[in-house]
């Protein structure tokens, strides 16, 4: 049986796989345009997000071995 392959695009824009199979994402504007932002909005955009339940789903069957 042939290995099935991870979609790479869909790899990049998950942070990570939590223990308990939540897919985590990054916050929206974490990257760029940082300048005029306060440092404690620079903080919280920093952290991880759950994916909705529909998301995760969809994008679970282009992860087949995790990220």
């Amino acid at each position: 049986m042939p290995k099935l392959k991870t979609i790479k695009s869909i790899a990049k824009r998950i942070a990570n796989i939590t223990k308990n199979g939540k897919i985590m994402r990054q916050n929206t504007s974490a990257q760029h345009r940082t300048t005029g932002k306060s440092k404690r909005t620079l903080s919280e955009s920093k952290q991880k997000l759950p994916l909705g339940k529909a998301d995760a789903k969809s994008i679970a069957k282009h992860l087949p071995y995790g990220v």
